[in-house]
């Protein structure tokens, strides 16, 4: 009976296969994104770690999923949505990091605008 219960719990292997190519793409889109903002010619300040943090993070889950993902064993449908699950947390935490970049860099330009001269 043991035998049969992983058989029953079993993913696809196109529908894994299918899934890990989207969280690779998914994945150096994020890298792609944090590695041409920190070749931005602005200047870091500390107040960039609150875009830069979860960005990171997001990363580091997505890569965690990918490696879940690329494992024999995430044909089993538990590990395979344990993977899932951590890699929309990372895309989630990613997408948060993304926007505070952009909010951050729209009220620099914005206050650099403001100022007389400038």
């Amino acid at each position: 009976m043991d035998e049969q219960d992983p058989k029953e719990d079993v993913v696809e292997t196109t529908f894994r296969n299918g899934t890990v190519t989207t969280v690779g793409i998914l994945l150096a889109f994020s890298l792609g994104f944090i590695t041409h903002w920190a070749a931005n010619p602005i200047p870091w300040q500390t107040y960039h770690l609150i875009a830069v943090l979860p960005i990171l993070v997001g990363i580091a889950l997505q890569m965690r999923a990918l490696a879940m993902l690329l494992d024999i064993k995430s044909l089993q449908r538990r590990v395979f949505e344990r993977a899932n699950r951590i890699f929309i947390t990372g895309l989630v935490f990613t997408a948060c990091g993304v926007g505070g970049a952009i909010l951050l860099d729209f009220f620099a330009i914005a206050t650099r605008s403001a100022l007389p001269g400038g």
